[in-house]
Order: C-alpha cells, then sequence, then structure tokens
C-alpha cells in the first residue's frame, strides 16, 4: 500500500477532512503537492545549520529547564508528572525549529501555556472523528456544541498564537540563530522556493512542526521511562553504556557536582539506548493508527480486494505486536532484537518498523527525533534514578498520539556515584 502501490493510496480527502487543522502542508498534501514541500523539508532538516542549532539549544534546555525543576523535586520530596516534563521539552525544542521562540514552558514553576492544551484538545478530537459517525461531527460542528466548539476554541488560540509570533518575525533576519521554518519561508532561499499559496503553507507547516515535535516525541519518552520502570535490568544496562562511553571530564572547570550531559558524539556511541529506544516505539507508538484511502480498486498481498473510496486502516500498533512480524516474544521489552551480532542496531525495514511511516513518506524529521530523545535520556538516565508512584494508573488517552491519560507520576532522586 505506502511503497509498491504508494500512488493509489494518497491521505485524500477523508484524512484531510479530519485533519482539517492542518490544512495545506505536508502533513496533508498528496502527489506533486506532497513532492514538493517533502524536498523543502529534507533540505531544512538535513541542514548544517540546522544540525548546528539542534546541537546548541537541546542541552540548553535540559540544563536550564529540565535539571532545575528535578532538583526542586530532590530537594523537596515531590512527586512530578514526567510526563507533562517531556512533553514540555519537546515543545520548547518543537518552537524554536519551527518559529525560533522559546516559550521556556520547562522551567520552575512549570507556566501554563495555552498553545499546549489547545494542541492536546486538538488530537482528542481528531481521534473523535474517526470513531462516531461523521454526520455526528459535523452536526456538531455546524451547531458549535460538544467537541466540537472546543475544537473551534482551540483552532483560535493556535491561530492567535501564529498571528502573534508572526508579528514578531515582520523583519527577516538571515543569522545562524535565526535559522527555523518560519524564517526561511519569510526569508526566502533555495530551501524553500515562493508559491502561490505561500501564506497557508507557511502557516499550515510551523503548526504541523509544532504539534509532530512535542506530541509526539514527549509520548515516546514517556512510554520509554514507564517501560524502564518495569525492566530493571534494561535500565542498569543503558547506566553502565553511558558510564562507559563518557568523556573524561575536565577538572579545571569546577563541575564534578554538577548533573552530567552528552554532546552529540558521545550520544552516537549509546547503542543499547538507541536499541531500547526503538524496542519502546515498537511497543508503543507514537502515532498508533493511520489511514489511507484508495483512488481506484486493489489488491491487497492478503487477497482481498478495496474499492475505490474505502478507508484502509493500518494499526501501527498492532503490527509491533504480531508474532508473525515479530516472533514469539513479541510482547516482551526486548532491546536486544535491535542488535547484530557486530554490536551494531541492526536495521529493520520501515515497513515492518512502522513508526516513523514508511517510504516514501517516512518521517523526515526521524533522526533528529532520535537525538533529542537519546539527549534526555542519557542526561535522566546517569544523574537520576526515576521511581514510579505506585499504583499509579497508567493508560492510554483517546487522542490521535498515544499519550498517557493520567500522566507518568514519579519521584526522583540524585544517582551517587
Amino acid at each position: 500500500m505506502l511503497t509498491t502501490n504508494f500512488s493509489r493510496y494518497p491521505k485524500g480527502t477523508e484524512w484531510q477532512k479530519r485533519f482539517d487543522i492542518f490544512g495545506h502542508g505536508l502533513f496533508n498534501s498528496d502527489f506533486e503537492e506532497w513532492t514538493i514541500q517533502r524536498k523543502a523539508a529534507r533540505g531544512f532538516f538535513t541542514h548544517t545549520k540546522f544540525h548546528q542549532l539542534t546541537a546548541k539549544v537541546v542541552p540548553e534546555i535540559i540544563e536550564k529547564g529540565l535539571i532545575p525543576v528535578f532538583e526542586q523535586a530532590c530537594n523537596n520530596d515531590l512527586a512530578v508528572d514526567l510526563q507533562d516534563l517531556l512533553k514540555r521539552y519537546t515543545f520548547d525544542y518543537a518552537m524554536i525549529i519551527a518559529t525560533g521562540c522559546n516559550l521556556k514552558s520547562l522551567s520552575v514553576g512549570m507556566p501554563e501555556i495555552p498553545l499546549l492544551k489547545a494542541l492536546d484538545y486538538v488530537g482528542e478530537v481528531i481521534f473523535f472523528r474517526h470513531i462516531v459517525p461523521e454526520t455526528l461531527w459535523k452536526l456538531q460542528r455546524l451547531l458549535r456544541i460538544g467537541k466540537e466548539r472546543k475544537y473551534r476554541d482551540s483552532w483560535s488560540v493556535i491561530d492567535e498564537f501564529y498571528q502573534n509570533v508572526l508579528v514578531k518575525q515582520d523583519e527577516p533576519r538571515k543569522d545562524e540563530e535565526s535559522f527555523n521554518l518560519l524564517n526561511l519561508y519569510l526569508n526566502r532561499n533555495d530551501i524553500i522556493q515562493p508559491r502561490d499559496n505561500d501564506e497557508e503553507v507557511m502557516r499550515d507547516n510551523v503548526i504541523s512542526t509544532i504539534f509532530a515535535g512535542e506530541d509526539t516525541t514527549g509520548a515516546a519518552l514517556s512510554w520509554f521511562f514507564w517501560l524502564l520502570s518495569k525492566n530493571t535490568e534494561a535500565f542498569r544496562k543503558i547506566r553502565e553504556e553511558i558510564k562507559l562511553n563518557e568523556a573524561p571530564k575536565d577538572a579545571n572547570k569546577g563541575d564534578e557536582d554538577r548533573p552530567r550531559l552528552f554532546n552529540f558524539d558521545e550520544l552516537s556511541n549509546l547503542v543499547y539506548l538507541h536499541a531500547a529506544l526503538c524496542e519502546s516505539l515498537r511497543l508503543f507508538p507514537s502515532i498508533p493508527y493511520e489511514t489511507r484511502t484508495p483512488v481506484q480498486q486493489d489488491k491487497l498481498p492478503s487477497g482481498h480486494r478495496v474499492n475505490e473510496k474505502t478507508i484502509v486502516i493500518i494499526s501501527t500498533y498492532a503490527m509491533g505486536r504480531m508474532e508473525t512480524v515479530w516472533g514469539e516474544d513479541c510482547y516482551e521489552f526486548k532491546p536486544e532484537r535491535w542488535i547484530t551480532g557486530e554490536g551494531r542496531i541492526k536495521h529493520e525495514p520501515s515497513h515492518k518498523f512502522f513508526t516513523f511511516n514508511t517510504r516514501p513518506r517516512l518521517c523526515p524529521g526521524k533522526e533528529v527525533a532520535f537525538i533529542v530523545m537519546k539527549a534526555i535520556t542519557s542526561a535522566i538516565i546517569y544523574n537520576y534514578d526515576i521511581q514510579v508512584l505506585e499504583n499509579h494508573p497508567v493508560i492510554p488517552t483517546l487522542s490521535v498520539s498515544l499519550r498517557m491519560k493520567h500522566g507518568l507520576m514519579v519521584k526522583i532522586n540524585r544517582k551517587s556515584y
């Protein structure tokens, strides 16, 4: 469907009307429009300045945002919602690369960010639109009642935020610090070329980048730490690997007592950590399902025929737990399945490990997602012990992304070496 017969299965109108808040951006586009936007996205995520920006801001968010919150929790013996902290971490990063603004949502005091709540509710309503009759949610939209009323309110919050950011970017800059998606649209360059519908595409891709960055990566990190709380041996192996690969401390800097952060060169050597993240994503994919609508009749490999306009649901969650795909131990958290005999990460084809979609719609931000996840997980695991509160309910929320309904309440203690 998504490789050999890719052209027969666009996202289509059924997808677009349910995900209408993302408009004409890459997330919703098909055919020639998708090809043009895909090229621009790849140019953005592979640009040298993008990697330089990521290498600068990710450690800053951890050091100035996460660590102070963790230290406060340690000093005062506080329970914290780890899912909320991780979500704010990925939100702040996504905001910087999309708009150049840092709202510093991850900070002591945990300021309320209306945009975060609005994006959460958008995800819930999109899921709602998939499970109820279309006539019902369209009637709610027409009458402005129920979930659709709050959806419109959330849309207003998102648009107001975007307009405020746009005003601040009225004079596009060209310095290195301003390398972000919005500025690239405003500034014009060889990555993003002028288009007839630039204003709409610019808005839709900026919002899509924020939503995808904070929602999917934050959810993935939450399930990862929950799985580690159930698999102490995997936690121990990750911590040992980090210690083995850390660079010597500079005694002249006087940072012996400060929490240790890891640069990207060190992170690239953390094979077992990478494998554990892949295994977590296999069991708890950030986007648990995909839908497609064929533009013409087709026959699936299973022998089933699908007609034009048939909605086909691909359950990423179920695929990660199929014995025929992953073997008899498919329900086990087993990072070793991702490591070759030579100690490298084992490549699994994207149509098998579907978490980041598959070619040619493979997520352009896949590699940076792993960098962002490895940076914060290594800092937390090396410096702290995380204990999930006893009897804390951990169940998925009903949303387009696989988040925890009640968060992940934990106690944090400093780790002494």
